[in-house]
């Protein structure tokens, strides 16, 4: 079976931090590839998170602020 890739960008929030540890905990590593992007650390790849399908889990600043 091929693994799907999902990429999870966040801004280091508290909300995205949790949301982050449950995903690593809860999502089957047999079917997906998970990459975990920080982009205030990785300013480079917010045009990406920008161009991505997103789900805004909260809303605390835009994308544009980080850059």
């Amino acid at each position: 079976m091929m693994r799907l890739k999902t990429v999870f960008y966040h801004a280091a929030c508290s909300v995205c931090i949790a949301a982050e540890d449950k995903l690593a905990e809860d999502i089957d590593a047999a079917r997906y590839d998970v990459e975990i992007v920080h982009v205030g650390d990785n300013k480079s790849r917010i045009k990406e998170a920008e161009e991505g399908t997103a789900f805004y889990i909260n809303f605390g600043a835009n994308l544009s602020d980080l850059s």
